[in-house]
Formats: C-alpha cells, sequence, structure tokens
C-alpha cells in the first residue's frame, strides 16, 4: 500500500511494475506509459492522466473519483469490476479493453472509443457521449435515461431492451442501430420514425 498526494509526472515509464493498491490524490501525469502495468484495486480521486499510455494494463477492482483520464489509450487493458464516478474521459481509445462489470457513474465520455465495447445491462444513466464511437457495442438493456448521445456512432450497435427515456439523441441514424424492445420518450419515438420516412403530424 503506497500513497502519493499533489505529485507530478511528465513522460515518465512505469511500464510493467507491480503499482497494486495504490492511493493517488491529486497527482498529475502527463504522457507517462503504464504499458502492462499491475494497477489493480488502485484507487484516484482527483487525478489527471493525460495522453498516457494503459496499454494491456491490469485495473482489476480500481476505483477513480472526479478523475480525468483525457486522449488516454487503454488497448486490451483489463478494467473487470472497475468504477468510474465522475470522471472526465473524453479522448480516450479502449480497444479490445476488457469491461465487464465496469461501472461509469455519471461523468463525461465524450469522443471516446468504445467501438463493439459489452455494456449490456449497465446503469449508464447521465453519462456523456457525445460523439463517442460506440459502432457494434452492445448496449442490451442498458439504462441510458438521461446520457447525452449526441451524434453518437452507433452503426451495429444494439440497444434492445434499452431505456432511452429523456436521452439526447439529435443527430442519431436510428436506421443502423437495433433498438428492438427500447423504451423511449415521444421526441425519440418521432425522430425514430421520420428516419424511416414517416410523416408525423
Amino acid at each position: 500500500m503506497y500513497t502519493y498526494i499533489d505529485q507530478t509526472y511528465e513522460e515518465v515509464d512505469f511500464s510493467h511494475k507491480d503499482l497494486r493498491y495504490g492511493e493517488l490524490t491529486r497527482c498529475t501525469f502527463t504522457r507517462c506509459r503504464f504499458d502492462g502495468t499491475q494497477l489493480d484495486e488502485i484507487n484516484t480521486t482527483g487525478c489527471r492522466f493525460v495522453e498516457c499510455n494503459f496499454g494491456g494494463a491490469q485495473l482489476n477492482g480500481s476505483l477513480h473519483r472526479e478523475s480525468a483520464f483525457v486522449n488516454c489509450r487503454f488497448h486490451e487493458a483489463n478494467l473487470f469490476v472497475a468504477k468510474f464516478e465522475l470522471c472526465k474521459m473524453t479522448g480516450s481509445d479502449f480497444t479490445k479493453a476488457k469491461l465487464d462489470g465496469v461501472t461509469l457513474q455519471q461523468g463525461d465520455w465524450s469522443y471516446v472509443n468504445l467501438r463493439h465495447a459489452r455494456l449490456a445491462k449497465q446503469d449508464l444513466r447521465g453519462v456523456r457521449l457525445i460523439e463517442a464511437d460506440l459502432n457494434g457495442a452492445e448496449l442490451d438493456k442498458a439504462d441510458l435515461r438521461k446520457a447525452d448521445l449526441e451524434r453518437a456512432q452507433l452503426a451495429g450497435a444494439s440497444l434492445k431492451g434499452t431505456d432511452l427515456r429523456g436521452a439526447v439523441m439529435d443527430g442519431i441514424d436510428f436506421k443502423v442501430v437495433n433498438v428492438q424492445g427500447a423504451r423511449m420518450d415521444a421526441a425519440q419515438a418521432v425522430a425514430f420514425l421520420r428516419a424511416y420516412g414517416a410523416k408525423v403530424e
């Protein structure tokens, strides 16, 4: 167990180190590398990670509160049962990351790459996903109430049984997404019908 408070690191290579069970508070990491690093059950509070690489990192059971991961890469990282509370994740790339059991409590996930992510039955209420790449994502029975999906890319995504009531869906192409059994509000239902050429008066 270790604790770092108000520390700043720039272009430091932490790759393949054992950094499990740490407590990081208000620390800043800029262009640092965490390739293959063991970060299981690490806790971050108010930290900033800018353009950091977490390729293949182990973040199982980690907890992040009001931290920012801006333009970071999580290629093939393991985020099993990781929890992000009110975090800013804009522009980060989760290609082939393991997201089983992950918790996203609100926060800003705009412009992230969550292509083919498995987020079925997740509670995503109030999450900002503006222009996020969710192509091919599995969101079946997820709770997306009051989430912001403006101009999100959803080609081939599955939203079967998903609760979309109150979600911002401006710019969504309903013709490329499976919304069978999804719960919609009136505005979304009108947008869906218009996408298929219906005239709604």
